[in-house]
């Protein structure tokens, strides 16, 4: 259950705001099948919904977010219920976020980095090339004129671009990041990067697919290179929160309490 005063309130409201022109670039091959695969390929479908800004309330705080939502980002272009559930295990937990440093896998829309660097943390938001302009756009929206103080956006292609990344996060976070099996691979690959020691991961999921889905990658994939600890279960919504470290070594982690 969220803590008093940590509520989610969407409020669906639109700003009137003109949407800024997205860069248009092109995406690998292997990706856009990745794409097709879990969303459906008529923009048309969409149309109506492209772009679309909203008010999040999280634990007191207001975030402004822009989803862009169509064929192009599919699923990294809305706000999902992961997210929300994720954000809100970090601010009932009150994890000491100040001077951080905070990765986000598969950011899509930013809303659990961005909300992390409300909390004081330095945030890196990273997500496939296509969905850079959307993170700018909601780091700007968020983090007006803050300039190095604000959220970093940069791009990591699970499985390729992952050592540009030197290990040197403390935390790193992903929601609803597990849904494509096709992915999960490297998705390990990525994590087993960067959760080293002192660092750990937050990992929150819909429970899609059974147990050849996000069930298969929490509990069968990640804990021959992991300790994995199921911290939160929300059944209302099928949303698991798991803390990833690496092994038994995790004495320099972040505490949560009830968890690591």
């Amino acid at each position: 259950m969220a803590a008093p005063g940590c509520h989610v309130g969407t409020g669906g409201e639109r700003e009137e705001e003109e949407e800024n022109g997205e860069e248009k670039e092109e995406e690998e091959e292997e990706e856009e099948e990745a794409l097709r695969a879990v969303f459906p390929r008529d923009p048309e479908l969409f149309a109506e919904l492209f772009p679309e800004r909203r008010r999040f309330r999280l634990c007191g705080r207001v975030l402004h977010i822009a989803e862009h939502h169509g064929p192009r980002l599919g699923p990294a272009g809305a706000v999902w219920e992961a997210a929300l559930s994720l954000c809100r295990f970090l601010g009932e937990q009150k994890l000491e976020l100040a001077g951080r440093r905070v990765l986000e896998l598969g950011a899509g829309t930013g809303i659990v980095g961005i909300f992390a660097a409300m909390l004081g943390a330095e945030v890196t938001l990273t997500d496939r090339p296509p969905a850079l302009p959307q993170l700018r756009e909601n780091a700007r929206r968020n983090f007006p004129g803050a300039g190095a103080a604000g959220p970093r956006v940069r791009a990591l292609r699970w499985g390729r671009d992952q050592r540009r990344f030197p290990p040197k996060f403390h935390l790193i976070l992903g929601s609803d990041i597990v849904y494509d099996p096709r992915a999960f691979a490297p998705l390990l690959g990525t994590l087993r990067h960067l959760v080293v020691p002192p660092a750990q991961a937050l990992l929150s999921a819909r429970l899609r697919g059974g147990e050849a889905g996000a069930a298969r990658f929490f509990r069968q994939m990640l804990p021959p290179f992991f300790g994995v600890r199921l911290l939160r279960r929300e059944p209302e919504r099928d949303i698991e929160i798991y803390a990833v470290t690496e092994g038994l070594r995790a004495g320099g982690s972040m505490r949560v309490r009830g968890g690591l």
